[in-house]
Parts: C-alpha cells; structure tokens; sequence
C-alpha cells in the first residue's frame, strides 16, 4: 500500500469506521450454577492500547458496556473462585471464550463455564461463528494428536517418534490452513479476516501467502489499524523470501566485537534467531548443535541471534554455555526489539534462514531432520526431496 501524504485524506477513513462500525457496545452475560463468587475479565484493544475491565457476576450475570471506534476481538476470562487477574493468566486451565466488540450488544450464555458458552451478536460475531465453525474440526484433530503424543512413556518418546508427531501436526495445519484461506475469500469485507490472515499466515507468514487475500480486503479493512499493519508487514517479508538476497546487518558477540553476516561470505550461513527463555528454542537446540557438528566442515557455520532482554546477559551466555553453542553468537539485548529481528520481520522464535555463500536466502525455518537434510542436500550432494515451504 501507497503512503497517503495528504492529511484530509488519511483522516477520511478513520471517520468512515467510526461512522459504519464503531459506537458503544454492551457485552452481557449468565453463567447457570455460578456460585456467587465469580467475576469475569474483559480484555482487549480500544485502538490505543490494551485494556482489562472487570465485574463481579451478580445473579450470575455480568455486563460490560464501552466504545469503540472498530470492531475488536476480546477476551472473557472468568475466575470462578476468586483468583486474581494475575492468577487466572498464569493458569493453563482458565475458563475464557473469543468474541468481537462491535456496536450493539453482544451476549453470552454458557451453563458451569463460559469455554464452551453460546456467543450472539451482529454481522462481526455471526462470520465469527463461521470461521470458527470452518475450523473446529482441524483444531479437535490437533487436541487429540496432542493428547496422544502426551500419553506417550518417556522411555519410549524418540527423536524418530517426534518426527512422525511432527509431521502428522503439519498436515492438520495444512488443512485448517486451506479451510482459512476459503474463508478469507469468501468474506473480504469482514473485520473477522483480518485476524485470520494472521492464523493463515501462522508464526512465519509470507509475502506470497498474505498479499494476494489482502489485496481483495476492503478499503475499510486496509485503513484500520491492523490494514495497515499488513501493508507495512508485507515488503519487509518480501526482503527475505526465499531468493532474495539477505539484509546486512551487524551485531555485538559476547565479547563486544560487531559481526556482519558479510563477514560469513563464501560459505553457506544459518542465521538462528532464538534466546535463553524461549523454551522451544532451547529443545531445538540439539538439533541445531548436531547440523553443526555434522557439516562445519564443509563450508558451513551458523550465525546465532538473541533476542534476550536487556538484562539478559548472563542468561544469554549461560544459554551458550549449557546447550553447547559453539558458533558465533551476537545480540544488542533488546529483547522483541532486536533491530536485526525486526530488519527480518521475525515474529516469532525459533527461526532461521540458510544463505547460500553469495548471501542469497535459499531456505527458511528449518528444524529437526529438516534441516540435516537440506543442509545434506546441498554439502553431501544427496537428492533428497525439500520440506514444504522450506525452499529446494
């Protein structure tokens, strides 16, 4: 999307939004059975920065009223024993349901809890139902593959077993992928695409995947503040998609001295972007030390990047010490902030990109027995077939 460089115009859709789909809102409820101790969270975004409101159910009902200037999914969480807001987030059992704030009054029925409660709205929540209705069943096969894959004795949990768990999650993800792009199509007006271009994208979207559903969004769409958030998004994907030649970026190793990826020309790079606290990071990181081993010595080497929080230090060099990474590492500890993530559009961790010796990105996100075959692809000479989406 085009910067538009003129105020009267830039401030025109704003108006519109508000005109068309803002306005109060009153999001009510009941919960049948509540004790008399329960109090309900409301938390979302009124375009400005997050917000959380609270009530205590009376009767067993609750209300929030509000104004917003566009259509907002929020978050309904529910301690039903009096916990603390801070205690319910922290809990893996909470007891909450998604539904969008739109003008008019959107209600909420459920019986012990509100997980598996009825939500009743406007045109927002009614292609909300939709979506969700489109997409249960792949998320009802990932929950039970994850039961399964949990059930599993440690004595017989193997990297092999992991591999085949893994590769049954991607054909899940590749069907409910399919199931949100047909509901993107169908509904490009709908503030609800917004948000499922972002799970269609998942955690490393790509240009080629988010461009083509939004150039059929509507003006609307494109002038919220989420629109505009794809149509900054979109270029910088494209800076690093498969083919593109890397952007150059220097950080500081752990002893102060700046390192360029154009110091690592001639040989192929892995640029790793991972950090200390990032739990999936730390279990790939096996896979990541046995590649290393494995090929070093045929014209490749890994480039670590952190995104560790400023005070992170001695975590980032513990991190180093304990998992055996014995390839550079840089970082400037700015956590999310991270200019060479942020440069890379990185969204999520842990993530890679393989740069052959020109600095040309040939592929991305590799992991597990993905990333020794591609790499033995290439340095061993061997045909084998390329993850999908990973680049040939």
């Amino acid at each position: 999307m085009k910067k538009i460089t003129s105020t009267v115009l830039m401030l025109l859709p704003a108006v519109a939004i508000f005109a068309q789909t803002g306005g109060a809102f009153t999001y009510k409820g009941t919960i049948t059975g509540a004790k008399g101790q329960e109090k309900a969270f409301l938390i979302y975004n009124n375009g400005t920065d997050s917000k959380t409101d609270s009530v205590a159910l009376t009767n067993s009902a609750f209300e929030f009223k509000g104004t917003i200037t566009q259509p907002v999914k929020a978050t309904l969480l529910v301690a039903h024993n009096g916990e603390t807001f801070g205690a319910l987030r922290r809990s893996r059992k909470r007891d909450g349901i998604s539904a969008y704030l739109e003008a008019g009054t959107i209600t909420v029925t459920g019986t012990d809890s509100v997980y598996k409660a009825s939500v009743v709205g406007g045109a927002v929540n009614k292609d909300n139902a939709t979506m969700i209705a489109a997409t249960k069943p792949f998320d009802d096969q990932n929950n039970k593959l994850e039961a399964e894959e949990n059930a599993v004795p440690k004595e017989k949990q193997t990297p092999e077993l992991e591999a085949q768990y893994e590769a049954k999650y991607k054909v899940i993800e590749a069907d409910k992928k399919k199931a949100l792009g047909a509901f993107i199509k169908a509904h490009p007006k709908s503030w609800v695409s917004l948000d499922a271009l972002q799970n269609y994208g998942g955690y490393y979207p790509e240009a080629s995947d988010l461009e083509p559903f939004y150039n059929t969004f509507s003006p609307e769409l494109k002038a919220s503040k989420q629109g505009k958030a794809y149509a900054e998004m979109i270029p910088k994907l494209k800076l690093v998609a498969i083919g593109a030649k890397a952007p150059v970026f220097a950080q500081n190793d752990k002893d102060g001295k700046a390192i360029s990826i154009e110091s690592f020309r001639g040989k192929y790079l892995l640029i790793d972007f991972w950090a200390s606290w990032c739990g999936p990071c730390r279990h790939e990181n096996p896979n990541v030390v046995k590649a290393y081993n494995q090929f070093k010595d045929k014209n490749f080497t890994i480039l670590g990047v952190s995104l560790d929080q400023p005070t992170g230090r001695e975590k980032w060099l513990a991190a180093i010490e304990k998992d055996g990474l014995v390839w550079t590492q840089v970082t400037d500890l700015k956590f999310w902030g991270n200019e060479a993530a942020a440069l890379y559009g990185i969204r999520a961790i842990p993530q890679n990109y393989l740069l052959d010796p020109n600095g040309i990105i040939i592929a991305k996100n590799l992991s597990g027995k993905d990333l020794t075959d591609k790499l033995s692809s290439i340095l061993d000479g061997k045909a084998t077939k390329a993850p999908a989406g990973t680049g040939k």
